[in-house]
């Protein structure tokens, strides 16, 4: 259960980034703003690849 829901939660935190940098592009010049969209995006990333690798692991070793 938790790999999935890291997956789920990984992939809509990239989302939310994703209409937060669409919605504040003007804004983004600010530093503020404009970091706050790109670190949500890129730690949704990484939370999704995370989850993907460790699913991965474990199904590999269930293979195994």
């Amino acid at each position: 259960m938790g790999k999935t829901l890291s997956i789920v939660v990984g992939g809509a935190i990239a989302f939310l980034g994703l209409i937060l940098l669409v919605a504040w592009w003007y804004e983004f010049l600010f530093i503020l703003r404009g970091t706050i969209p790109p670190m949500l995006i890129f730690g949704g990333i990484i939370a999704l690849a995370a989850g993907i690798s460790e699913l991965k692991d474990t199904l590999k070793s269930k293979k195994e």
